[in-house]
Order: C-alpha cells, then sequence, then structure tokens
C-alpha cells in the first residue's frame, strides 16, 4: 500500500472513532428516570388525553346543537 493510501484510511479512521467516543460520552450522561416516575408521567398524559377529548365531544355536541336549531328556524 502506498503511503497516500495509508495516510487516507489513518485520517478517515480518526474521526469515525473519535465520534463514537464522543457518542459514548454523551450516552453515559443520560439520566434514564425511575419506572415510578415513568408511570407517573404516563398516567397524567393519558388522564390529560381523555379529558381532552371528552372537552372536545362536549363543545362538538353543543355546537351541533346550535347550528341545528338555527337551521331549524
Amino acid at each position: 500500500m502506498s503511503e497516500a493510501a495509508e495516510k487516507a484510511t489513518k485520517s478517515t479512521d480518526k474521526p469515525k472513532k473519535s465520534w463514537f467516543k464522543g457518542l459514548k460520552a454523551e450516552y453515559n450522561k443520560i439520566v434514564w428516570p425511575d419506572r415510578k416516575t415513568v408511570i407517573r408521567q404516563t398516567a397524567a398524559v393519558v388522564l390529560t388525553s381523555i379529558a381532552l377529548g371528552v372537552v372536545i365531544k362536549l363543545l362538538d355536541i353543543i355546537l351541533s346543537y346550535g347550528i341545528d336549531m338555527l337551521i331549524s328556524l
């Protein structure tokens, strides 16, 4: 292998290794939530979604009734 080819191979390997080292370092900084926190937050999202769905449905029923009343006049 020529010197130029060896240098090209080495120069492309260094950024990859450096990138993976950086990736691993950043991955180790992640603080994962505990099970209790995940369950609480999931329950909050589900309950909020259900409540919002109920509010939207009620508004839909009220507006539909109002529009039907206006049309029947």
